[in-house]
């Protein structure tokens, strides 16, 4: 199952490069090897140089290197990156893309309903990685083809891509920071006339593996939301993501007991309802969710960037059949 948003785990990626040769400058004596490679190399996240140095890719004078390993100044470091072999197996597809806003670092796009992110099982070709190949070649050299963060594959809306491997470190750094602004709208269950913040921890489901939830011992997950609009038995919410856990959004509405209009994964039981909207609401064939506003620091230039895109054809359909079947928004 597509994570709606994950932050990928980069401490185990590679990418081909030349051999990296450099001086070890006096001012960095006493650091350990690690700590000097992140100030040498900040193009790299010091994940990606632990891993390359326990895979004896880092050459201290010509010897293997250690990361706890401390440097004084004046030695020659050597760095070898080489690319996994399971690092790029996919192939590019001619798959269109709604571009939202590209330039030479980063691509923008507005993700349709239905488009699995990254192959996985069950889903090898088709996927946006798959597209995103064909699109932009070159994305072949670098890990996962530039993509940062995921979207759910019945998630619709905003997703960025880096086109460089600078990029994606930067990117990846600005997810960690918690930097990056994203921002949701969701059709929930239930009449709100408030908003608020859910702060509960999310993992695995204890007994049904493909599901999260909120658990104790859980990584730390913040959702804040607010009301959009009012509609008879069902509510519009503009959520926040301080965190990108596996489904958060879908996981904390339904723990604050307003599951997603369309999630027939976290739903339970049946919502009190007038017949008719009932009917309409059930019949909805996805969860109802849709990224609609990405805001974040141009990984190279440093601009502050904005980005938006409406809510998709079939939920403006699905309020306008509301607003016919009660009395309309509030």
């Amino acid at each position: 199952m597509e994570p709606e948003e994950d932050l990928y785990d980069y401490s185990k990626d590679d990418e081909s490069a030349d051999l990296l040769e450099m001086k070890v400058p006096m001012e960095h004596g006493g650091l350990r090897l690690d700590q000097a490679l992140v100030k040498l190399l900040p193009e790299y996240s010091r994940s990606r140089l632990q891993d390359w140095i326990e895979q004896g890719m880092v050459m201290l004078n010509g010897s293997p290197a250690t990361v706890k390993q401390k440097v004084w100044g004046g030695e020659t470091i050597c760095v070898s990156p080489q690319i996994h072999p399971s690092e790029q197996p996919y192939h590019a597809e001619d798959i269109p893309l709604d571009i939202v806003y590209e330039d030479d670092a980063i691509l923008v796009i507005n993700k349709p309903v239905g488009l699995v992110v990254h192959p996985g099982s069950g889903n090898w070709q088709g996927t946006l990685l798959n597209a995103l190949l064909h699109h932009v070649p070159q994305l072949a050299d670098v890990p996962r083809a530039g993509i940062v963060h995921r979207l759910d594959k019945d998630t619709s809306g905003l997703m960025v891509v880096a086109k460089s491997l600078v990029a994606q470190t930067a990117l990846v750094r600005q997810m960690q920071k918690r930097s990056v602004k994203r921002e949701y709208l969701a059709l929930v269950w239930g009449e709100i006339d408030y908003g608020g913040t859910i702060d509960l921890p999310i993992g695995r489901h204890p007994s049904q593996r493909v599901k999260m939830a909120v658990i104790e011992g859980g990584k730390d997950a913040i959702t804040h939301f607010a009301v959009e609009a009012n509609f008879p038995s069902c509510t519009l919410l503009r959520c926040r993501l301080e965190t990108g856990r596996t489904h958060q959004i879908r996981v904390h509405l339904t723990h604050f007991g307003h599951p997603l209009v369309g999630d027939s994964v976290y739903r339970k039981g049946v919502q009190k309802c007038a017949p008719q909207l009932r009917e309409l609401l059930n019949g909805f064939p996805r969860q109802a969710l849709h990224a609609t506003q990405l805001a974040l620091e141009h990984p190279v230039t440093g601009e502050w960037m904005e980005f938006h895109a409406p809510l998709p054809e079939d939920m403006e359909e699905l309020l306008d059949k509301i607003d016919e079947a009660g009395d309309g928004p509030a």
